[in-house]
Parts: structure tokens; sequence; C-alpha cells
């Protein structure tokens, strides 16, 4: 892999949909560079995630044209491949020489990522990164994890060692319970491969995925086994006869050799949820509102059943269906989005939220964005229905999974802290290349509140006051969720505090006081040139990396005494307005 004396990690992203790789890479890294994407619906005239896409990120390296007619030539060489995607039968019944030009079928896209890699040869990227649905390592039903053992097979001939984590977002703090397969991949000769000494500790502990989300290995459950044969031998033999996948939750597998476990998600951090994420009832739409008259309507189809149908040939069977929450419940992580989310007609797996004026209605698209982790507004379009952003989010992907798998995948590439200028929640403005008064005759942007978190206040900790200089006020009062707090040179830093001991954070604004909460993450030695490269200012600083939890009711005047706001001052006596 070239290396530019910038350190940009060019990123090549295939199946964009709306650019939910790309939103959760920046947002973990200012190195990675999306150099390529290629984003294609078929079967459809109306391209909205295309659209989309442009709209937010430009034109520039956007390729909206069926993968299977693309030339690898046309993508230019890339260091990290990604991608999510579709659901599919990998079969190799169909050939890799039959494969191209299926149209209107999503059944050989894999193909069309080998294809690529296969093709590039010695500019193949150093590393893959792709997602996809979980039941991928039990699939087809007749064959379980035949599918999965393809892929791994595949990118085993490529010279890809490859690890792999089904990851349910909420079980990491994430207000969507959204169970998908993440496939990372570090070729032969990377900087990343080189580390991986022996694949259990790399899988269970030491690992990319291991360390962006940690989990502990569940008992007995471990599979440790060879794919052998060709790709056609895989796909027509593997497992075959048994009923269970050898495929456990977290895996690795390098020269075919495979070893995984089924895993439990360790985390201890806040809690996005549901109601978290909803705006307030008076900026809703009132068509999103469900009338009196039909919810009745909604309640059956929520609620369990047994049905007597009959079969074409004839046989009677009863079909039945448990029960669902109606309305969802605010205090959990919503159930998962699917592309069937818009409309207004009444569905089993549509979300309702219920009202403090009591009033059922359903979610309108920019909670559906939250609950995807996508800024406010990202897939709003004068050209995109409301229904087809409720499809783009059905068919998105959760993006804190991808910014935390890219901030764990750059340090092991670079051995330190990564830094972002676009956390996943920044807003982009809309920039449209087709038309220039495409946004024209847009009402404005939507007010709503803002995301609230699930956690408990430690009021015990120590609380770090930071002073903010004018200048850089707004950067800490835009709402934005992630910020990074550099303090002065180190040189005037005091020498005694134990950083250890360093728990919350609070800006204070000049001439207001302190008002917000912040939770520190990541405490570390930075310079301002690390964001701001004009200044030249190189100078030690410490660094703080924050995470919003919450705003006091208003803004407390405190005693700006420098050794009291690193050492002494404890987060009890803000909350009592004591200090």
């Amino acid at each position: 892999m070239s290396r530019n004396n910038d350190d940009k990690i060019r990123v090549a992203e295939l199946f964009a949909g709306v650019g939910g790789f790309r939103i959760g890479l920046e947002g973990a890294s200012d190195s990675f560079e999306t150099i390529w994407n290629n984003q294609w619906e078929p079967s459809t005239t109306h391209q909205d995630a295309s659209l989309v896409y442009r709209a937010r990120f430009g034109s520039k390296g956007h390729c909206n044209q069926d993968i299977n007619t693309i030339d690898t030539e046309m993508i230019p060489n890339h260091d990290l491949l990604v991608g999510g995607f579709p659901c599919q039968d990998y079969s190799v019944a169909s050939t890799l020489s039959k494969s191209g030009g299926i149209e209107g079928k999503k059944g050989v896209l894999w193909w069309q990522i080998y294809r690529i890699l296969e093709e590039k040869g010695e500019n193949r990227p150093n590393y893959v990164f792709f997602e996809n649905v979980d039941r991928l390592l039990g699939s087809p039903a007749k064959q379980r994890g035949r599918d999965f053992a393809i892929i791994l097979a595949s990118l085993a001939d490529l010279g890809y060692t490859v690890e792999w984590r089904v990851i349910n977002a909420a079980e990491y703090g994430m207000p969507q319970r959204r169970r998908r397969t993440y496939i990372v991949g570090y070729h032969e000769g990377s900087v990343v491969n080189t580390k991986i000494e022996k694949l259990e500790d790399w899988m269970l502990y030491d690992g990319v995925l291991a360390k962006a989300f940690p989990f502990e290995q569940k008992d007995k459950c471990v599979s440790s086994f060879d794919i052998e044969g060709s790709i056609k031998d895989v796909s027509d033999n593997f497992n075959k006869g048994v009923k269970e996948s050898p495929f456990g939750d977290a895996g690795i597998m390098r020269n075919r050799h495979v070893f995984s476990v089924d895993a439990t998600a360790v985390y201890e951090g806040t809690q996005l949820t549901l109601g978290g994420n909803i705006v307030d009832e008076s900026l809703v739409p009132e068509e999103f509102f469900i009338s009196k008259e039909d919810v009745a309507r909604w309640e059956y189809e929520k609620g369990a059943k047994k049905i007597e149908r009959t079969s074409k040939e004839g046989f009677k069977y009863v079909f039945s269906e448990g029960g669902m929450s109606f309305p969802d419940s605010l205090d959990k992580p919503s159930r998962t989005i699917i592309t069937g989310e818009g409309g207004a007609s009444a569905s089993r797996f549509k979300h309702v939220v219920l009202t403090t004026s009591g009033r059922y209605r359903r979610l309108i698209p920019l909670e559906l964005e939250r609950l995807n982790m996508f800024p406010d507004n990202h897939t709003c379009h004068p050209d995109v229905s409301d229904g087809r952003r409720a499809f783009l989010m059905g068919n998105a992907l959760v993006c804190g999974v991808v910014q935390q798998i890219g901030k764990s995948l750059y340090r092991f590439i670079y051995g330190k802290e990564p830094i972002s200028t676009h956390p996943i929640d920044c807003k982009r403005e809309a920039q449209p290349k087709l038309s220039l008064n495409l946004f024209d005759e847009m009402n404005g942007d939507l007010k709503c509140n803002p995301v609230k978190k699930t956690f408990k206040l430690e009021l015990s900790k120590n609380v770090l006051v930071g002073f903010v200089k004018p200048d850089n006020s707004e950067y800490f009062l835009d709402g934005g969720q992630s910020k990074i707090y550099y303090t002065g040179k180190t040189k005037s830093f005091p020498s005694t505090i134990a950083l250890n001991k360093l728990y919350y954070f609070m800006p204070y604004i000049k001439g207001k006081g302190i008002r917000d909460l912040y939770l520190i993450h990541i405490a570390r030695i930075g310079n301002k040139a690390e964001i701001h490269p004009e200044s030249m200012d190189k100078d030690p600083r410490l660094v703080f990396e924050l995470e919003f939890l919450q705003s006091l009711p208003q803004y407390i005047p405190i005693r700006l005494n420098m050794f009291d706001t690193y050492a002494d001052t404890i987060l009890g006596r803000i909350m009592s307005n004591i200090i």
C-alpha cells in the first residue's frame, strides 16, 4: 500500500447506499478519504440513494452504474475496499464467467467484489471491510455455513487473513437493535497482518474487532477447522448434511484455517434509546399520526394471531405469530429498521410511539436517521419522498459501528490515536452537483430537540473545567455529540494532576459559565496542528476526546482557579450548584 506523507487511507466504497461507511470512517479519522464510490439500485429508474449521496458528498468519484458493467481499470487503486454487499446466494452453480450482466438481480454481487480484488492483482487493497446480515454465517438452510465458507475461502485464496464479528449495535450503547456481520480482512504483507501472531489471541483479545467491541467467549462454543477443496468443492460439499453452522459469532481465518467462538458483548458505557432520539411532538407533521379509527388495525397487526390457511396444493395449515410491543418502548433501543418502515398503512414491523398528548404516531425520517446514527436530515432531498427515505434507512447500517472499527483499524496501522474533524453526528450541508437551484424551494432545516442518552451520573467523580476561548465557543455550542478539547501547552499544565482521576469535562464559556457535561473518553498528548495544520502549532498539549451527556438547566458561573478546575472540582458539588 503506497503511503502519502499525509497518511491518507484511500477508500473505495461499493454498494454505497447513502454513505454509511463513509460517514463512519470519516468520523473515525480524517485519514480515511473516499476516492471512488459506487451506488446502483437495480430494477428502478429513480436512483434515490445515489441522489442523496451526491447531494451530501458531491459527484467527484461517484459512479451510478451497475457494478457488473464496470471494468476494474475504472476503479482507482485504493488502500481499503468497503461495502455492505446485498444478501444473496453465493453458490458457484453460476460460474464467475457467467455472473456478469444478470439484470435486476442481486445474486452475484459477492463475485463482483471477488472479481475486483482478483483483477487488481498486485494493486489489490491491503484492507477490506464488509457488512452483511447476521444470518450470513448460517446460510443457506440446506447447507449451513456454505455461503460464508465460500467468502472466506475466496479471500484466503487472494492472500487475506479475515476476522469477523456479529455485532448487535444496541449491546454497545447504540440506539438500534440491529445485528449485522462485520468482516475485516488484512492482506499478507500489510502492517496489520504482520502484527497477528496467535490467531486465537488476536480474535479474543488483541485484534482490531476485539479492541473495538470487547466480548467474552461463551463456554464450550469453540470451532476450529480447515476449509478444504476448490471454491466449487466448497460450494457443493461444505458442511453438507449437518444441521448447525460451524461459524461462531466471532472468528478469524488465515490460510483457510478457521477458529471461531460464540460471543457475549462486554460494555458499560452510555446507552442511546428510541425515546432519546425522537423529536418533540409539535415538530411532527400530521400525516405521521395514527387516527383513532386506525388504532385498532395497528393493534391487530402487532398482536399475536393464529390464522388457518390453505396452500396451493390444497393442504390446510395454521399460520401463527407472536405479539409485538404496541407502542414501542421508549426506554430501550429501537427494533431493527426494515425497508418497509415508510407509509401510513398499518404494519406489524413499523415503529409506533405514544406521544405525551396520548396520540400514536409513526417515526419521521429524521428519527430513523438517528437510529442508524446518521446526521439529522441526511436523506432530506427534494426528489426523495419520505417513504423512500425510510426505505434507505432500512437498507443502511449503524454508522457508529463503522466508526469504532475504523478507529481501531487506524490505531493498528499507525500506532496512534485517530483524529477526526467530521464526527458522525456533524451536519453535512447539501452540495447539489446536477442542478444549482435544486434546493432553492426547501423551507429551511427542521428544528428539533437533541439526542438524549441513558446513563448514571457518578457524583463523586472529578470534573475538568476547561476554559474555551471566544473564537472556539461556537464549536462547543453547536449541539455536536463528540468534541475534542486541547489544553494550554503542557509546560503550563499543573504537574501534580492525576489524569486517571479526571472523569467528566465541562467547557467554561466566557461571559456565561459552565452548563454542558461531557464524559472524557481519552486523555492523550497531542498538538493543535492535528486539526489545524495551517497553525504549525506542534507544541505538546493534553488532548481530551469527549462525549456529550447532558446540559444543566442554566449556566453556572464558577471561580476559574486552574488547580481547582483540574483537580478539586467534584460533579456532586456542581449538580448541587455549590461551588
